[in-house]
């Protein structure tokens, strides 16, 4: 059982849809009208049928007012990591400090590519993403001119600016021991999936996180951990996240409390706007309720 004890959140995953134009918009507003914390925005530049995701969040940013936005996960192949901070800096500069990011070290090869993006092998990948949070973290920081000499990543003398808002999480999403162990080591939090790492595989993912902070001299509760879902709230169905109120309840609460989760990403099969207020309106008090009173009795207190 493992209950890292952090602050929870919610959100809801839009789809980049370039047809309808207006689609993602009236996800966005029914979502921060609705309370949520996050909105989460898949990154395939090379899907045709999507439009580019931080091009996206620029036009979100003026029609929503609390919502915070973040790329889920932003491709790295395709996206070089100062561009990609000082990209994040300045939309948390014009959202009014709006802005996380999470990251990805790619997939879908063939077509990173044909946009001339790099194929990079599993090691190359990892180093990939250390170099990265390593480079935003300097684009953000008060330094003044910036040297960094990576293996595929350099900065030369770089002036960053505009400086970020607040402090950005950068959260990947990874599922080999080696990325893990990244994570727990650098990054400020996690993003799997259900569909690839449903909640018995959670316990040993976690122990890798766990392990790598362990040598970092962190603690595992300072990384947030980020589920996304997908699933339909009513009529029963064959999936984990297929049904009732009461069971999408239960299973969240049991997602914070003995597998480790703290934030939820929901991307509702269909009828997206009503099932994103149902989300928001009756599951996610019931679930706040159901941990407080289960961490008030074993004496424990959320941490940010």
């Amino acid at each position: 059982m493992t209950d890292y004890g952090r602050e929870l959140e919610f959100g809801a995953s839009i789809e980049p849809l370039a047809d309808p134009p207006n689609w993602a918009a009236r996800i966005a507003k029914v979502t921060d009208r609705s309370g949520l914390d996050l909105v989460g925005i898949q990154d395939h530049p090379y899907q045709r049928r999507f439009l580019d995701t931080w091009t996206l969040i620029s036009t979100l940013v003026p029609v929503t007012e609390r919502v915070r936005f973040f790329p889920d996960v932003a491709n790295l192949p395709l996206r070089p990591p100062a561009m990609l901070a000082k990209a994040a800096a300045s939309l948390d500069v014009l959202s009014g400090g709006r802005i996380e990011i999470g990251l990805g070290a790619g997939a879908f090869w063939d077509a990173i590519e044909a946009m001339d993006g790099p194929r990079r092998s599993p090691g190359e990948a990892v180093r990939s993403i250390e170099e990265a949070i390593k480079v935003m973290r300097l684009v953000w920081s008060d330094e003044k001119s910036l040297r960094f000499d990576g293996e595929l990543y350099s900065l030369k003398g770089m002036r960053p600016g505009p400086h970020p808002l607040h402090p950005i999480g950068i959260w990947v999403g990874a599922a080999g021991p080696r990325m893990l162990n990244l994570v727990g080591r650098l990054a400020d939090g996690w993003v799997p999936s259900l569909f690839w790492a449903p909640p018995e595989r959670l316990p040993e993912l976690h122990g890798r996180i766990d392990a790598g902070a362990a040598e970092a001299g962190r603690q595992p509760k300072e990384i947030k951990r980020v589920y996304n879902l997908s699933g339909n709230i009513g009529a029963q169905g064959e999936g984990l996240l297929e049904g009732s109120v009461s069971e999408w309840v239960e299973q969240l609460t049991r997602f914070v409390l003995e597998f480790g989760m703290d934030t939820f990403i929901y991307w509702p099969s269909n009828d997206h706007v009503r099932q994103i207020e149902v989300f928001a309106a009756e599951v996610i008090p019931t679930v706040r309720e159901a941990v407080d009173k289960e961490r008030t009795r074993r004496g424990t207190t959320a941490t940010p």
